[in-house]
């Protein structure tokens, strides 16, 4: 685990500004499907506020965010990401084509929130896999 930053500014300055940081990511994450940006964009705003609290918390940040989290939230969002492209084909449509036949529901509001749910996992695994990155690189793996 990474030591802390022992500065007071940098420990007052990132604990008010990383709330802000992860509202305005979840933001991107959640109006990517109709707006320029998405899950990558945001979920790279998500792992910059999470590294950020990294350097200049030290061990208390791995207390709220395990090493290992990283690993677990990038990995159920990958199987998200499958499972939810492989069920379009269950209805007869190609991977990820957002095009089931749900009665009662046009096509155009089904595949709204498919891209939807898309891009919220793309975010959460471009969070997890990046923090798991940095923490590959400075603990040398998943030391807890």
């Amino acid at each position: 685990m990474t030591s802390r930053y022992d500065s007071l500014f940098l420990d007052v300055v990132s604990r008010a500004i990383v709330p802000l940081i992860q509202i305005f990511a979840l933001y991107v994450v959640t109006h990517g499907h109709y707006d320029p940006g998405g899950g990558f964009q945001g979920g790279v705003m998500l792992a910059a506020s999470t590294i950020l609290l990294r350097i200049s918390q030290g061990e208390e940040s791995y207390r709220r965010f395990s090493p290992s989290a990283g690993l677990y939230l990038a990995g159920f969002a990958t199987l998200g990401i499958a499972l939810w492209g492989f069920s379009s084909m269950l209805f007869g449509g190609t991977f990820l084509e957002h095009g089931y036949a749900i009665p009662g529901i046009d096509g155009v509001t089904l595949r709204y929130w498919g891209i939807f749910v898309v891009e919220v996992l793309i975010g959460f695994l471009v969070w997890g896999s990046l923090v798991a990155i940095y923490d590959g690189l400075t603990t040398g793996g998943m030391d807890e």
